[in-house]
Formats: structure tokens, sequence, C-alpha cells
């Protein structure tokens, strides 16, 4: 099975309508998406997702953003697709992010900061079973 990572447009990227883009910004970077759907994530399911944040003193905050509208979630594969989609992404402080990235162009602030993207193998693996059933996820070994 490819490398597979896990890709969230949040609430404002939604509510902004920069779905589109960002899809097209991945296609045009030949990326392979093998799963997708639109969601409006719920509490339990955002605490899970959160959970290595819980304590820290912006989880509240975090977690009623993730809450307040629909959301995108992709599962995208390749080979060193998890460093490609972090590098796509940008740094996760908007401040800091290169022009060029989705967080340097669009994001203004680091908890409402349009996309999340899973930093390791194991964080991707668990959060794509957290958002996805494995038969909703259709693996895409064609170019």
């Amino acid at each position: 099975m490819p490398e597979q990572t896990f890709l969230m447009i949040k609430p404002d990227g939604v509510k902004r309508k920069l779905v589109g883009d960002i899809l097209i910004r991945l296609e045009k970077k030949g990326l392979k998406i093998a799963a997708m759907k639109m969601l409006q994530i719920t509490k339990e399911l955002a605490e899970l997702h959160y959970n290595e944040h819980r304590g820290k003193e912006f989880y509240e905050e975090l977690i009623e953003f993730i809450t307040s509208g629909p959301v995108v979630a992709i599962v995208l594969e390749g080979e060193g697709i998890v460093k490609i989609i972090r590098n796509f992404a940008g740094k996760t402080n908007p401040k800091e992010a290169d022009c060029g990235t989705i967080r340097g162009d669009y994001a203004f602030d680091i908890t409402q900061n349009v996309i999340h993207t899973s930093d390791s193998i194991s964080s991707a693996q668990r959060e794509i079973i957290n958002f996805f059933k494995k038969s909703e996820i259709l693996s895409n070994t064609e170019g």
C-alpha cells in the first residue's frame, strides 16, 4: 500500500470558498486523492482528533472552531506524501508560512489557518481511521 496522509480543509477554508482552489493545487501537483468527503465534525470527533492538545491553553478554542462549520476531509497517497503535503500547507503559523503555500497565501491566524495536515505517518494513520471507513478509501494506483 502506498504511503497515505490526511488533509482537512477547515471551516474557514470552506466558508471562504477555497476548496476548489486547494483541490486544483493538489491535482496540478500530480497528487493522488484516495478519498474525500465533506462533513460536520462533532464535538466527540474533534476531541479525538485533537487529543494531543487536551489540557493546553488553546484546546477549547480549537474544538469550538473545528466544529463551527463543515470541513472537507481528504486522504492523499504517494511516495513521501506526508512531507510533500506539509510543505504544500506551509508552517502552522501563517505569519511564518512562505508565499505559495496554502497558509502563506490564505491564512490569517494560527487557529483559523485554512487546512490541517498530518505531521507524521503514524498521525496520518490515526487521523485517516478517525475520518474514513476502509471501504471509503479507493487506492489510486494509476498515473
